[in-house]
């Protein structure tokens, strides 16, 4: 077995934010658990090859979103062919803009954040002319 990483999210209203994920940078859901309370314990999704764990919040387990923490330490990066398009269409879909799309070698992209808090940066990298 591979050894990897998956980022966990956290998020009050995490079917939505599957929704949003969705329309904003093209993912797919693989799986979704609800607990008998309404709550998402536990989804599965999909962005390029990447898969990405979500959940609701539940504070009593100290799942808490960035929304309940006042910010984010983690950002995420997702590495995308056309950063300008990419980083439109997440932005049509209801994400801010935290800075936009530059060239800043090596990459040209730019940072966003959904509306749960969380933030990207959407980039793409830069080729040798």
């Amino acid at each position: 077995m591979n050894t990897t990483v998956t980022a966990y999210l956290c998020c009050d209203g995490a079917g939505k934010a599957i929704d949003f994920y969705k329309a904003a940078f093209g993912a797919e859901e693989i799986a979704r658990y609800p607990e008998p309370d309404g709550r998402l314990g536990h989804a599965e999704f999909r962005i390029g090859e990447t898969i990405l764990f979500i959940s609701d919040e539940f504070p009593e387990f100290n799942a808490k979103s960035p929304h309940s923490l006042g910010g984010s330490a983690v950002a995420l990066v997702i590495r995308v062919p056309d950063a300008d398009a990419a980083f439109a269409k997440a932005v049509s879909a209801g994400a801010t803009i935290d800075r936009p799309v530059v060239d800043t070698p090596p990459v040209r992209g730019g940072w966003l954040r959904d509306p749960w808090g969380h933030r990207w940066s959407v980039v793409t990298t830069a080729t040798s002319s």
